[in-house]
């Protein structure tokens, strides 16, 4: 893949094996030029120099991965992308250190205190006075040029970041969904990121696991 010019330049800081529960990865940690965070790569097989490379390109999320938070789908959506990676054989998962869509861990609670209070997911950020969402995605796209990957399957819900990736000369061949089941404390989130924020997830998705018998159909099934 020919480097865009719109893209950071990026360091390597570290890498090594890292064995999970899903199988073994190469774990490469990025520095990326005007970002003081350190993003990692959780490498798959032998994706460089090939074309439809399953990607999932992964926000963090403390509350949902590391406590185990049942107000969203996160913890759930790494799972399923990391397992998903290895039965395809090659792929990557890229895990961007941008907690709560890129507002931050401070801000996220706050949030989460006006969503005890009525307020929804999107209605808390601006009440904070925030965007709906402040990622952004010039380290994925680095990352992946670094890895030489020519072009991706992205497993995502979520169209504006097909548009973002694409925009950063990243060639996108397919949308691979990632719907997981969720319990009653997820509903109205992932209502939300139907609803307003256009996120690709069909109605019976967006209701607790209980009620939707723990389907997962869609477009673009996955095995």
């Amino acid at each position: 893949m020919e480097k865009p010019t719109t893209i950071p330049p990026l360091a390597v800081l570290a890498q090594a094996e890292l064995p999970t529960e899903y199988g073994d990865f190469q774990t490469v940690v990025f520095s990326v030029e005007g970002d003081d965070r350190e993003h990692l790569a959780l490498v798959y097989g032998q994706p460089g120099g090939k074309e439809r490379v399953v990607v999932r390109v992964h926000s963090e999320c403390i509350t949902g991965e590391v406590f185990g938070s049942l107000k969203c789908d996160c913890g759930a959506q790494l799972d399923s992308a990391m397992r998903e990676v290895v039965r395809r054989g090659t792929g990557i998962v890229l895990y961007l250190r941008q907690e709560g869509r890129g507002i931050g861990l401070t801000n996220k609670i706050r949030a989460y205190a006006l969503q005890a209070q009525g307020a929804d997911t999107v209605d808390a950020n601006r009440l904070l006075g925030l965007p709906d969402d402040a990622r952004t995605y010039e380290a994925a796209a680095a990352m992946l040029v670094h890895l030489d990957v020519r072009s991706i399957e992205l497993i995502t819900n979520n169209p504006e970041k097909v548009r973002a990736l694409e925009e950063l000369g990243i060639r996108v061949e397919a949308r691979l969904p990632s719907l997981v089941p969720v319990g009653k404390h997820a509903q109205r989130y992932l209502e939300v990121k139907r609803d307003r924020m256009h996120h690709l997830i069909p109605e019976r998705e967006a209701v607790p696991q209980s009620v939707a018998h723990g389907a997962t159909g869609s477009d673009n099934k996955r095995g």
